[in-house]
């Protein structure tokens, strides 16, 4: 004897469909939450077999997971706007060959924990290069961060009170790679040089740090005001680094932009 029921097959079928997507859910499967129904009809019309059908979800997942990581670090790195090293001008003449960029690009160095120092003066590059590298680190799965001396300083000062603060720092004492932009651009206070060192000399031997500066290395002991505490910031960033002086005209009076640039192209058109 059959009981009759009133439910039809398209009402099983969204029954089945939403018990999957609340599996899925629980399970944190957020690329299977939002779209279970186009994957069921995919699979409907091209009749995968089993292992290719969960193949194929597990990787939409780990895509989706990756991809979210690779903008959360993106945020979290605090990159400026420009730090694109595909669009890098190779024809400018400042000292780093296609060959030198190319390499550092691969990132070995940061498996190796070594540093980078790029020095010069303004306008030649060093901040572009220097973001790029972090840029590719990230996209490599690296934690990796940009960021000034100030913003180091102020992290450290604050992370002891501020919720902010303490988990800037909390990953830049867990990062790859850090940034560091302008070192010693600016007369730095004793304190504030001493808070600095204690910081440098925690994540020197586990973190490839990147330095932007147009300071020389001897100048350094001007802008701490203490030689010998300048000295040994040196030889924890030196030990393992390499040193790249740029050189050469600004790129950015180079190519300056104007706002009288169309006015000018219609006058010439005339």
């Amino acid at each position: 004897m059959f009981i009759k029921t009133s439910l039809k097959t398209t009402d099983m079928t969204i029954d089945k469909t939403a018990g999957i997507q609340g599996y899925a859910k629980r399970l944190k499967l957020s690329e299977l939450t939002a779209n279970v129904q186009d994957i069921l009809l995919k699979a409907q019309k091209e009749s995968p077999s089993y292992d290719d059908f969960l193949s194929y979800i597990l990787e939409m997942e780990i895509k989706s997971r990756e991809q979210k990581q690779r903008l959360l670090r993106l945020k979290a790195a605090k990159l400026p706007l420009v730090h694109n090293l595909d669009l890098y001008d190779r024809s400018i003449s400042n000292g780093m060959s296609a060959t030198q960029l190319n390499q550092l690009r691969e990132l070995h160095w940061i498996d190796e924990s070594y540093n980078l120092m790029l020095t010069g003066p303004c306008g030649v590059g060093k901040t572009f290069i220097a973001a790029g590298l972090c840029a590719d680190a990230i996209e490599k799965g690296y934690k990796a961060y940009f960021r000034s001396m100030d913003d180091i300083l102020t992290t450290l000062k604050l992370k002891d009170i501020a919720a902010s603060a303490k988990r800037d720092y909390r990953n830049l004492t867990t990062a790859d790679v850090i940034v560091i932009d302008d070192l010693m651009s600016m007369p730095v206070s004793r304190d504030d040089g001493s808070l600095f060192f204690v910081f440098m000399n925690s994540i020197y031997e586990s973190t490839s740090i990147i330095i932007t500066t147009n300071k020389s290395p001897a100048e350094w002991a001007g802008s701490l005001d203490d030689e010998v505490m300048a000295t040994a910031l040196l030889d924890r960033i030196l030990y393992k680094c390499e040193l790249l002086q740029l050189s050469g005209n600004s790129y950015r009076m180079a190519n300056r932009k104007t706002i009288f640039k169309k006015e000018a192209e219609q006058k010439t058109k005339i």
